[in-house]
């Protein structure tokens, strides 16, 4: 019989293998990291969401989602036309000159921790693939654990936790790296390319 911490474990073992790729999320929780600006608040968003998101998952939701595919094809069209504009950005920060490079220290400002915590939950909440991750694929494998289900869920969101703390509180050890402008501008542009095809990608399969 699965034990609690095994049950765990597996939800920890699946939960850090969904999470730990490129994309959207990931790459805007790693360039915070980097400008140390409103991380806190990023990793925040970006933990609590996949619990929140998990916790459905386990709880069945996702087999009534299921019943409306539309649903996704909707998100899918929001979610690749934020991308797409999202990587516009990015490759406009590519080109511009050196002076107006950005630093490593991140604002205090408040309309940047603003931005950041909007951008933020906009590359969550309407990313189709952080519900089939979530809600869909974790919830089905929970399923599978019965009355550990909850345990399971548990430690999937813990992994996700761990995961964007580290993205994002050790991205500032990649501050001294990426103190130059062409440095930033190399970021930028493999921030932008990841967009772009994330996006094209979500409005094809839309």
């Amino acid at each position: 019989m699965t034990s609690a911490f095994t049950a765990a474990a597996a939800g920890f073992g699946t939960g850090l293998s969904l999470i730990v790729a490129i994309g959207a999320q990931n790459a805007f929780v790693l360039r915070q990291g980097i400008r140390r600006d409103a991380v806190l608040a990023v990793v925040g968003i970006c933990a609590l969401s996949d619990a929140l998101l998990i916790a459905l998952g386990v709880g069945g939701v996702g087999a009534v989602v299921v019943a409306w595919p539309a649903a996704l094809t909707v998100v899918g069209w929001i979610g690749g036309v934020f991308l797409l504009g999202y990587g516009a950005l990015a490759a406009r920060r590519v080109f511009r000159p050196a002076g107006a490079g950005l630093e490593a220290g991140g604002g205090d400002a408040a309309g940047s921790r603003r931005r950041a915590v909007l951008t933020c939950l906009a590359l969550t909440w309407l990313n189709p693939h952080v519900y089939l991750d979530t809600v869909f694929l974790v919830g089905s494998v929970a399923a599978d654990h019965g009355p550990l289900r909850w345990t399971f869920g548990l430690g999937a969101a813990l992994a996700s936790l761990c995961w964007f703390a580290a993205l994002g509180f050790g991205g500032r050890l990649l501050a001294r790296l990426l103190a130059r402008p062409a440095a930033w501008r190399v970021l930028d542009g493999l921030v932008a390319a990841t967009m772009v095809v994330l996006g094209v990608t979500l409005l094809l399969g839309a």
